[in-house]
């Protein structure tokens, strides 16, 4: 039978092999993505360890919180860079013939749901830690007693759910996920899109992933701006405001790497959903789009490794001393904070104070210090 019969039926796997337009490098390509996978894996395991090392340190409810939610992000990328690396460098080994080594598209249903699960997981727990972290600045005692570790783990296994979920929709519905123009890596049919169900399934990939993004801007809004207030109602406290400021400039720098690596991605997805085949989206873009967020996974672990209050204060020193700049030593300060915390403690053992000692006491504890 002649393989270039018109008549003859072929598999959607084997007309996009067919007609694609998107080639990559073979061998530059298999090099980049034993690179990209092995610093993944070794970046977010060192973050596991860190993540993992702090929460047995601090076990106050405010910081526990925030560490489990974060430890549940850098799990999920650690698994991203095994699962979706691993398929990719089998994939370019075997030089994308998908047609002889995935004939039953198995494989590339499991790259295209732990593609999905791996981008929109991080993006939700994101949000997660955002919302946790401006729950615990604006509403200190709602935080203590009401957010518990329990509740913590609850809220990470439902988030971890839900991305399954949207994950498995077209398994649910009967479809299947496609290889791509570049025949490299599998997700939601973007090609030929055939009628409102691919569509929705972009769609709603696109929309759950920037919703995300504007609820962790949004509530990392109100909690920086709420630490401002604090500064400039109240100089004291500081140990108290250094630890939420600790983890809201971890919290920044998570949102704004989101930010940079998915935003292509996700706003490309969106507009071939909308478009349909119509859209002018390229093979070329649609892959670049996607290494950004490739990304993502590789420089989030570096936020809990680099930006901890310890490197902070050592980066502050050298920089400091580098530029000239005289600098109070760490030892003074504590001193200074002891005395006059010893001063304040004996004030308050008089009558006349104990009053307003209790009412500053109130005053302390509504803003989690």
């Amino acid at each position: 039978m002649s393989m270039n019969s018109s008549k003859q039926p072929v598999s959607p796997e084997a007309g996009l092999v067919a007609n694609t337009t998107c080639h990559t490098e073979n061998r530059l390509s298999v090099f980049f993505s034993i690179i990209f996978m092995t610093v993944g894996i070794l970046s977010n395991s060192l973050a596991i360890a860190i993540l993992m090392k702090a929460y047995q340190r601090f076990r106050q409810k405010s910081k526990a919180s925030f560490l489990l939610l974060a430890s549940g992000l850098v799990i999920t990328d650690f698994f991203g860079h095994l699962i979706n690396g691993g398929i990719a460098v089998f994939v370019y080994a075997s030089d994308k013939d998908w047609i002889r080594f995935d004939q039953s598209n198995i494989l590339c249903s499991v790259f295209g749901i732990s593609m999905v699960f791996s981008g929109l997981c991080p993006l939700f727990l994101g949000s997660a830690m955002a919302i946790e972290r401006c729950i615990g600045v604006t509403n200190p005692i709602f935080h203590s007693t009401k957010i518990t570790s329990r509740h913590v783990k609850m809220i990470l296994s439902s988030v971890c759910m839900f991305a399954i979920f949207v994950a498995l929709l077209p398994i649910l519905g009967h479809r299947e996920y496609k290889i791509q123009a570049s025949r490299t890596w599998c997700f939601y049919n973007t090609e030929h899109i055939e009628d409102w169900e691919d569509r929705f399934y972009l769609l709603c990939f696109s929309l759950l992933g920037l919703l995300a993004l504007g609820v962790s801007f949004s509530c990392n809004a109100v909690t920086g701006v709420t630490l401002l207030r604090v500064k400039f109602k109240n100089q004291q406290h500081r140990q108290g405001r250094s630890h939420h400021l600790e983890m809201v400039i971890q919290l920044l720098a998570i949102m704004c790497v989101s930010c940079v690596c998915w935003s292509p991605f996700l706003v490309t997805m969106a507009n071939i959903a909308i478009n349909g085949n119509n859209s002018p989206v390229t093979c070329e873009t649609t892959l670049f789009a996607l290494r950004m967020a490739t990304w993502n996974q590789i420089l989030d672990p570096w936020v809990y490794i680099l930006l901890r209050k310890a490197v902070l204060k050592n980066l502050y020193k050298l920089a400091s001393r580098c530029c000239g700049v005289h600098i109070i030593s760490l030892h003074i300060w504590e001193l200074s904070s002891i005395k006059n915390s010893l001063k304040v403690a004996s004030i308050s053992e008089s009558p006349a104070v104990e009053k307003d000692g209790q009412q500053a006491s109130r005053e302390a504890g509504l803003y989690g210090w």
